[in-house]
């Protein structure tokens, strides 16, 4: 499906780096999340629904969101429909450059049209996740920082990529704008995962994927990882209002009977 975005080429703003969300590029996931998140509004008997976006689902589903008003015609607000936002691994600002900006404008217009957690006072809680892992190095010689990256290292350095921390050094350049010597999940930088006003969640040793960045290496680090989910899913549940606070940083076994709540849009 995300051979779709490339129906932006087709978009006269997408080459003046003005693209919108609801594009050519991006509006069918934007009406085929809105879509999804109607049909388990309805199918749960009218709760609002937890919306989890990795990567670029995260800020994609900020432009669904937009700017409260879910659907003008029938008289509905979003907060009518969404219960809390969680994002993980997602990138909420464009780089510095915004020239160099991959999604040419659209990202912009998400985080300046709706910025941080936009509709929180309409009532809808905000949580993002971000991982702590990998510390960009701009150099192809041996990683000496980061630990247990030696598998994910060898195979970066047959291909001729040096290590995972030159690779971690090259998304994060990108995806900033700026120098990649700073740590994130080996694919965002941390700074750029968080939004002002959200529950922000910093996790160390998470990567950003199923498998290392680029490769076929499993991992069992990654934020949707069984041992990682237990990280970030109970605070989640609590900001959502689905369980009450405790102060306790144990999990207690949150999963039961929340997990048809749960709705992942991935990148």
């Amino acid at each position: 499906d995300w051979v779709r975005v490339a129906g932006g080429l087709l978009d006269p703003n997408f080459y003046f780096n003005k693209a919108l969300p609801t594009g050519g590029g991006y509006g069918w996931y934007i009406a085929r999340l809105k879509a999804t998140i109607d049909a388990a509004y309805e199918e749960s008997g009218g709760e609002k629904v937890l919306v989890i976006g990795h990567s670029a689902g995260g800020w994609l589903a900020r432009a669904a969101m937009a700017n409260g008003v879910w659907n003008e015609s029938e008289g509905v607000k979003t907060a009518d429909r969404v219960r809390c936002l969680t994002t993980v691994g997602a990138i909420h600002r464009p780089p510095v450059d915004l020239n160099s900006c991959a999604t040419k404008g659209a990202l912009a217009f998400t985080d300046r049209e709706y910025p941080g957690a936009f509709l929180k006072e309409d009532g809808i809680s905000y949580v993002t996740v971000g991982g702590d892992a990998v510390v960009g190095i701009n150099s192809k010689s041996t990683d000496k920082i980061n630990d247990d990256r030696e598998e994910a290292d060898e195979v970066y350095k047959v291909r001729g990529e040096g290590s995972s921390a030159k690779v971690a050094y090259d998304s994060y350049e990108i995806v900033s704008g700026q120098n990649g010597d700073v740590t994130g999940d080996g694919v965002v930088p941390l700074e750029w995962t968080k939004l002002e006003g959200a529950r922000n969640i910093v996790l160390e040793g998470v990567l950003h994927s199923i498998n290392e960045a680029g490769t076929t290496v499993a991992t069992d680090r990654w934020y949707g990882s069984e041992g990682v989910i237990d990280r970030w899913l109970p605070v989640v549940l609590e900001e959502a209002g689905l369980v009450e606070k405790k102060n306790t940083g144990k999990s207690g076994g949150l999963f039961g009977g929340f997990m048809n709540d749960l709705f992942k849009f991935d990148s």
